[in-house]
């Protein structure tokens, strides 16, 4: 069995508007070195062992249904469970 953790977030040409009110949220806390929060989606799936290379069906699975590639971008991390 596998274990994917997925992370989808905005590129970076992409405005953020949940990043900037968190960010707005965090000066008035009086954190005013804080530059920039960017707000993203995860996700945790795990994999039974099969004859499909896993890195091909999560690729097919963040394109088709986890991420708007025109927006988002997406980074995952594969480890097998014992």
């Amino acid at each position: 069995m596998y274990f994917v953790k997925v992370y989808v977030t905005y590129k970076d040409s992409v405005l953020d508007p949940q990043g900037e009110a968190v960010k707005g949220a965090i000066h008035r806390l009086g954190f005013e070195a804080i530059e920039e929060v960017r707000i993203g989606k995860y996700f945790e799936i795990k994999v039974a062992k099969s004859d499909q290379p896993i890195e091909a069906s999560i690729e097919k699975i963040c394109d088709s249904l986890l991420a708007n590639v025109n927006m988002e971008t997406y980074r995952y991390e594969i480890m097998e469970e014992a």
